[in-house]
């Protein structure tokens, strides 16, 4: 008989599962919930973080690259910062708790640590699939998030954003939202750090947009340089609806954001746009899927990569057309400019097509800044810093200014400058 001894835990998944028997005494939520959370962790106690040999993770081997796990305690941090955008009104988080909510009439917000009471609680904490690491993470430790619903034909007169501030420890948040049908409006999601302290951050996103919706969805991650960042966005469109979704990682040591499309309703459209800026030792993967299961939906992705010093960076982006969904117009591309001989970007566009009515395309591109643009500028007396900075905010701006708002657009291109500054 063969017998295979157990792989020994890493000190990551020692972290996790010894954090989590001290903590799920004072994890909010009732017996069925607490059944939940113990399901998650053993699932991670029996087959430990994911290895390259997992499809899904083949580029960010988890187990290897998580190295340690913060103590469950988040640090005391004094209280949000300023909103991305001028004028938005905020839904405030601090260290994993929501602390304070301003939103207009015909928007319901309530704390999801509440919702874990509820009858409904055992729906909310639910993971993908078998591959699902943040899911089950963010299931067995959250503690809080912002729980959103819209009313149908409401549009907002100012941007709402959902800010999420920390300055070290372990924060695991979840947002349900539910946009009401032919409503309008701009969506803030920010996750940043506040304090030097190391950071494990989870959070997990379920957006339901209604029919004939038309929403502008944000993600920024600006976590610190040693933090953790596990983001998932769990997304159904329904019919006639569409949503632009921004997704900006200026930060993060260790990120990984996922992003899972379900196009559910006949004649709806997604713009998915991402700026990925990578520096220093860190790794970025942004996976995505999206699936096309009914007729006439149009889509289109773009993201832009500048990679500087070892950075790592990674783009999985898998796109499936069920045999009833005819017409479908979906197309995906990822540019990435690398700037150093040490950085590292990894693509990997997937089209699986089981229409034959349809417009489907997908492409990827790696250079550096080409010699003739900085030949230009610098035969005008422009120094070669900065004619290489101008070149670069060029490449990812050409992607903001997609985004039909200005405020948005200078907001993400302030942010945008700062980090390039730091890293010229």
């Amino acid at each position: 008989m063969n017998m295979q001894s157990k792989r020994p835990m890493t000190a990551a998944e020692e972290a996790l599962v010894h954090g989590f028997a001290r903590r799920a005494p004072d994890l909010p939520g009732d017996t069925q919930i607490s059944e939940a959370r113990q399901a998650f962790i053993d699932d991670i106690k029996q087959n430990g973080l994911p290895t390259r040999r997992i499809e899904a993770w083949h580029y960010t081997d988890l187990r290897s690259l998580l190295k340690t796990v913060p103590a469950s305690e988040a640090s005391a941090t004094d209280g949000g910062v300023d909103a991305l955008l001028k004028g938005a009104q905020l839904i405030s988080l601090v260290d994993g708790t929501m602390v304070s909510q301003q939103v207009p009439d015909g928007v319901s917000c309530s704390s999801f640590r509440d919702s874990l009471d509820g009858a409904d609680a055992a729906r909310l904490l639910t993971v993908r699939d078998e591959d699902d690491i943040i899911g089950r993470i963010n299931g067995a430790f959250v503690t809080d998030g912002c729980r959103l619903v819209v009313d149908d034909d409401l549009e907002l007169s100012a941007p709402l954003e959902i800010q999420s501030v920390h300055s070290g420890g372990q924060i695991h948040t979840r947002h349900p939202i539910t946009i009401g049908e032919r409503s309008k409006g701009t969506f803030v999601e920010r996750h940043l750090a506040v304090g030097s302290g190391d950071a494990l951050v989870s959070s997990v996103t379920d957006l339901q947009v209604g029919a004939g919706a038309d929403i502008t969805w944000v993600i920024s991650q600006e976590q610190g340089g040693t933090d953790t960042h596990f983001g998932q966005i769990n997304i159904e469109l329904g019919a006639g609806a569409k949503l632009t979704l921004f997704v900006a990682n200026a930060g993060g040591n260790l990120v990984r954001q996922e992003i899972h499309i379900a196009a559910k309703g006949e004649g709806s459209e997604l713009v998915l746009r991402g700026v990925n800026l990578l520096g220093a030792q860190s790794h970025t993967d942004v996976t995505m899927t999206l699936n096309h299961s009914v007729p006439d939906c149009v889509s289109s992705e773009t993201f832009r990569n500048v990679v500087c010093d070892r950075a790592r960076g990674v783009f999985q982006g898998q796109i499936k057309v069920a045999p009833i969904a005819q017409k479908t117009d979906a197309r995906m591309a990822c540019n990435t400019l690398l700037l150093s001989n040490e950085g590292d970007f990894s693509c990997k566009p997937e089209l699986e097509i089981f229409a034959d009515d349809v417009q489907c395309a997908h492409g990827a591109t790696v250079t550096d800044i080409d010699d003739n643009h900085l030949f230009y500028l610098r035969a005008r007396g422009i120094g070669e810093k900065k004619a290489r900075a101008l070149l670069v905010k060029a490449f990812i701006a050409e992607i903001v200014e997609e985004l039909d708002d200005a405020d948005l657009v200078e907001a993400l291109e302030a942010r945008f400058e700062t980090w390039l500054d730091d890293h010229g």
